[in-house]
């Protein structure tokens, strides 16, 4: 979900990179002059020339490209549309990352956050194991609320809650989880 800077940023872009995804949800912003370049190798973006734009999808300074030198122009972060679109405050949030990362180590933080009082935001990946999550939980007596944001932002964004004993699935791979002791607006 872009910002009126992003935008402004991409659109008087000479030189631009991204992954085929990010491309295809900027084109319409994309000047005809400008060189579009698909990422292929991450590793080399940290040897881009200076006035070089990135599109990246994603939170940049949580799983994304934050790290690359030059400004960041963030777009709304997953984490804060997500807790808006549940209508839950975010003065108590706890994050964890399992995106390209050993999951149980997510999955203990995030329970370890949800005891101390936390609610926890999840950066999953597709392979990331919703029920693997809550049946970690149950094991350590911990009953609580799950919700699934998928897509979000998309037209095919697709919220489900749950919890504990009943959690929900994911139907698709780009997905963030949510889990404490809440209640899940509308």
């Amino acid at each position: 979900m872009l910002t009126e800077e992003a935008i402004y940023s991409i659109k008087k872009a000479t030189l631009i990179y991204g992954s085929k995804r990010a491309i295809e949800i900027c084109r319409r912003y994309i000047p005809e002059k400008a060189e579009v370049v698909e990422i292929t190798d991450y590793k080399a973006l940290r040897k881009l020339p200076e006035d070089a734009v990135v599109l990246s999808t994603g939170d940049p300074m949580f799983a994304g490209l934050g790290y690359l030198k030059g400004e960041v122009v963030p777009g709304i972060s997953s984490m804060s549309y997500a807790f808006a679109r549940l209508k839950i405050p975010l003065s108590k949030v706890a994050v964890s990352n399992a995106h390209g990362k050993e999951h149980m180590s997510a999955i203990k933080q995030a329970s370890a956050d949800i005891e101390n009082g936390h609610i926890s935001f999840i950066i999953a990946d597709p392979d990331f194991d919703i029920g693997r999550f809550a049946e970690y939980l149950a094991d350590k007596n911990i009953l609580c609320n799950i919700s699934v944001c998928e897509n979000l932002g998309y037209p095919d964004e697709r919220i489900t809650s749950g919890n504990v004993q009943s959690p929900p699935k994911n139907r698709s791979g780009l997905f963030v989880v949510i889990a404490g002791d809440y209640t899940a607006g509308p």
